[in-house]
Parts: C-alpha cells; structure tokens; sequence
C-alpha cells in the first residue's frame, strides 16, 4: 500500500507524459521521474544508513524537485517529514529535533537555517543519487497503517504538532479527491501557487496518481500575472489556494470567465471564505471553485463543495454559499455538545469527524492525541452546525468565539458584515477582555477610504446597526495597514490579540 506505487503505476501506463514543469517547460516525463525518485530514495538510504520508518526532513521552497524528492523518500519506505520554507531556523531546528529526523534535504537558500546533516538538493551528491542506476529496484513494501507523512500544524497557538498521515491516510484522501472534487487524467495539470510543504503538497499526490502534470511556477510562489499566464499556457489547470490568495488575484487581475477557459478547478480552502469574495470570484472565474474543509489532522477532507454546488440561484439560496459543504466519500462528520453528545440539526457545536483519512494520531504526544480523538473521533476545535440536507456551516474555531454578556458572538458573522461595506478590503474580528461585559467586540481593518478614520468608524457603525444586531458590533475598530497572517494566509489572530494587550 505504498503511496509510492501511484507513481510506479503512472511511469508504466503513461511513462511519456509530462510529470514535472518549470513556469512553461517539462521538466521530466513519468518515466524519467520513476527513475529519479526511485534512483534517490534508495541512493539515499545507502549513503545515509536510512531504514524503513526513518524520518527525513524537506525544508526548501516549491521546486521541481519537491516532487522527487517525496516519492522518493517513499519508494524507500521513508517518512517525509515537510517543514514550511518560512520558518525561521529556530522553528525548523525544533522540528527536526521533535520528529527525530535522521537527515534533511534542502535548497541553497536554506542550507544554512537547516543546521548539520543535510543535503543539498542541486549539489553533486545530490545528482548522483538522484541520477542513479535506471533500475534502482522496486518500492519498498508498507503496510497500510505505516507512517508516510508527519504534517507539523501552523503552531499559531503554541509548539506545532506532528499530525502522523499514513499511507492509508493519504490514499484515503486521494480517493476522495477523484470521488467528490474532480476525476482526473492524464491531461490535468496542477500549479504549485500554495507551500507543497502543506496543502499543495498533499494534492500532488492524487495528481501524480492520474499521471497529470505538476507544474512549479518560476518565481516559486504565488505571483497574480504569473498564475495567469501559466494557466492560460498549460490549459485544464488546477490550484489550490487560501481564500486570502483568491482575494489578492481577484484585487490584482482582470479576469473574466471567458478569460479563464485554461482553468479547470480553484480549490479553496485552510480559512474562511467570505461570501463577497466569493461572489466576487464567481463573476470573475465562472464555475471552477471548488471548496474542501479539512485539517493536517485529516488532510484536507472533511466536508467539500463541488463546483455544482455553487449555484447562486439554487432553491437554498446563499446558504448553500455559506456552508462548507457535505461530508466527503468516506468520512463521517458530525456536531456534538461538549459531552460529546450529537446534537440536533441546525445547532451549533464542536464538529467531528472520523473514517480512515484522520490521522493516527500526534507524534510523540500521546496526552494530545487522547485529547483530540475521543470516543474515536476527531475534535476538530472548529464550532459549526449541519442543516437537514447534511451540509455543514462554520461558525469560528471554538477559540476564537466571542462571549459578552453571557452570549455568544461568532466573529465571522461579524467580518461578513463588515466585508459588504466599501470602506473595508480585509477584516478581523476578536474579543477583548473587558470587567463588565466578559469581552467585547474589536474589528481590525484594512481599510480603502482615505477618510479620517473618525468619519470611516462612523460610517462602520451605522452600517453594522443596520445588518445585525446592535450587541454584536464592534465597540473598537483598528485601522492597521495589513493583517498579520502566517505562510498559507491564514490571519493569526494570536497577534491582534496581543495588540489589545500590549
């Protein structure tokens, strides 16, 4: 049940297809990259003294290699261990540390912050490896419920946990992608906007299992003009991309549907979508977003909106829109009350979810596995309700829930508020402490107006007045130039908090 037998099966049925491209050039063929990952997964066992099982470290940015480099630590029964590229030094030294990394492969840019045992990727050594005999041997054989991936969490809230992703995990979640978000070939293509280190590293997989071509961009990352130009180029593309990610291409392009016929699929998701943007993306993008709700815990399948379902004109109208969806081909999902008891449709509650792609749990930390897994489901911290129909709407992360004056106050309901008005780009709502009310409610904008914020704040006021109830507007507004968000866009409220209490 290796992850490396998707590869294998591609190079054989379709070994002359594109696997790998760089901006707009094949890189390699599934052929040639069988022979590369196969060649370096078993190169670097010999020379490194690696066993089945070991973990190794990928600490580097989005790179052809990226792709070679995971199945061939695959190939060779290893555990790919992806450290996010931003991370300072500090960061990544605790995760190689905690995940006992026998050895980590990564970049020029990078080498240093790794500190020692390392491998540079693009040296001599490394070649050799990689460029090894053409019959490097078969994959070396795991069982199901084997360590494939350890998924260390953002840490916005603390030390990051290593969510342990097995190869049934992981094929588990590959399924679901074929079943619920596209059934894809040969003639897809995947760009790499988002860290391969986290979520687009995750869909590579499915990708390579449909002998579809990955494609790197030039400039590694996410550049607007150049996601463009690459999906016009390649044609029947897909991304996966954080909501705020889709907001900065919405704000940065022209785009229209007739303009978008090289784009199969957006994938969103790791945040909350809010509908303007959403709207917002529809008219511009046409019928290719696609949202999933998922965790490193259960990587990226919980619940998904299929492009069908996003239909504005629907009989449920933009509830649809709101909710994230219905529970992925096998998975179960659930809301429960903090005694772990379901409760009734449309009520609000932690939601959970169990089926064979939640992890097996968190490595090396048994107290935080029993904490998240009982009664064998996922406690997601995620608060949200499921309707009749089955589908799920968010309501906040249980932490960031607002409680003033004994009641409930989710913040996104609050941000959709504020995301209709003209004054505001971007927004994030949390709770201050406050010696009557418990908390009340403070709005962080990133505004558009060039108004004295006195006259914007006014004009915010009345405006939330008008659309909810007066408990629930904010008593502060911030007016700030960005909102602080890690490296897969995520707002880290940790921080605003923090700018409260500073």
């Amino acid at each position: 049940m290796n992850l490396a037998a998707l590869l294998d099966r591609s190079a054989t049925t379709f070994g002359e297809r594109p696997a790998i491209g760089v901006g707009t050039e094949v890189r390699l063929d599934y052929g040639g990259l069988r022979q590369r990952a196969s060649s370096l997964g078993h190169g670097l066992a010999r020379a490194h003294d690696l066993a089945p099982g070991d973990r190794v470290a990928i600490f580097m940015g989005n790179a052809a290699e990226y792709v070679e480099v995971l199945f061939g630590l695959w190939w060779a029964g290893l555990v790919a261990v992806p450290v996010n590229a931003k991370l300072h030094a500090t960061e990544c030294a605790y995760i190689l540390e905690h995940s006992g990394a026998r050895l980590c492969l990564t970049d020029r840019s990078h080498a240093a912050a790794a500190g020692a045992s390392t491998l540079v990727v693009g040296t001599d050594e490394y070649e050799a490896l990689a460029a090894g005999s053409a019959h490097a041997g078969s994959y070396v054989h795991r069982a199901p419920d084997d360590l494939a991936w350890l998924f260390y969490t953002s840490g916005t809230t603390g030390r990051p946990k290593g969510a342990m992703l097995t190869h049934r995990n992981l094929l588990a979640m590959t399924s679901s992608y074929h079943a619920d978000i596209d059934a894809l070939g040969p003639e897809d293509v995947l760009i790499h906007a988002a860290p391969m280190s986290h979520g687009s590293g995750l869909y590579l997989i499915p990708f390579v299992g449909a002998a579809a071509t990955n494609v790197v961009p030039t400039s590694g990352g996410f550049d607007t003009a150049e996601v463009v130009d690459l999906f016009t180029h390649w044609g029947c593309a897909t991304f996966f991309m954080a909501p705020t990610m889709i907001h900065r291409l919405l704000a940065e392009q022209d785009l229209t549907p007739d303009r978008c016929a090289g784009l199969r699929t957006v994938v969103y998701g790791g945040g909350p979508m809010y509908l303007d943007d959403l709207h917002r993306g529809l008219d511009a993008l046409g019928p290719r977003l696609a949202q999933i709700y998922g965790q490193g815990e259960s990587p990226m399948t919980i619940t998904a909106l299929p492009k069908s379902f996003h239909d504005r004109g629907g009989p449920h109208g933009e509830a649809r829109l709101r909710s994230t969806g219905f529970a992925r081909t096998g998975v179960e999902v659930a809301v429960v009350d903090r005694d772990d008891v379901r409760v009734a449709a449309g009520e609000i509650g932690e939601v959970v979810v169990r089926g064979d792609v939640v992890m097996a749990g968190y490595w090396d930390d048994a107290q935080a596995t029993a904490e998240s897994m009982r009664g064998g489901w996922l406690h997601t911290g995620d608060l949200g309700f499921i309707d009749d129909s089955g589908f799920l709407t968010l309501q906040d992360r249980s932490k960031d829930l607002i409680i003033s004056g004994g009641t409930n106050i989710y913040p996104r309901e609050v941000e959709e508020v504020l995301l209709q008005h003209a004054d505001v780009d971007e927004v994030s709502v949390v709770g201050c402490a406050d010696p009557e009310w418990g908390e009340t409610v403070v709005a962080f904008v990133v505004g558009r107006s060039t108004d004295d914020h006195a006259a914007v704040e006014a004009r915010l006021d009345a405006w939330c007045l008008d659309h909810m109830a007066r408990f629930k507007r904010p008593k502060q507004y911030r007016f700030v130039n960005a909102l602080p968000k890690n490296s897969y866009g995520k707002v880290l409220k940790t921080e605003l908090r923090a700018l409260l209490d500073g």
